[in-house]
């Protein structure tokens, strides 16, 4: 199997599972990423451009390999419907993550 060298997680939110799902299969075609998991019933609060918002958000994780992370995150902002669309990587710590998972990352993202 692959070397499990770590994994990324790109934590996005979008306006609808839809585009979240749309996204997600261009990643998969493209060999970015191994999987995503989409939350469609999230909520976001937040303050933009001088008004506090509160509306329906669905949020998104993309897991891929650390030598991937970037491509993807250009990937997703150049899907993204949003004007300055959330886009946060966070590094997985292989040490608490179990080595086979980490590896089928690795190998779906060559």
């Amino acid at each position: 199997m692959a070397d499990s060298g770590g994994a990324v997680i790109l934590y996005t939110t979008w306006p609808d599972g839809d585009a979240a799902a749309q996204a997600a299969h261009t990643l998969l075609d493209e060999g970015l990423i191994a999987c995503a998991n989409i939350f469609p019933a999230g909520r976001s609060v937040f303050r933009w451009e001088g008004r506090i918002e509160d509306g329906a958000e669905t949020v998104a994780l993309f897991k891929t390999s650390p030598a991937r992370a970037g491509d993807v995150r250009d990937r997703l902002i150049a899907l993204h419907p949003y004007d300055e669309p959330c886009v946060l990587a966070l590094d997985v710590d292989a040490a608490t993550s179990a080595a086979g998972f980490l590896a089928w990352i690795g190998s779906e993202t060559r």
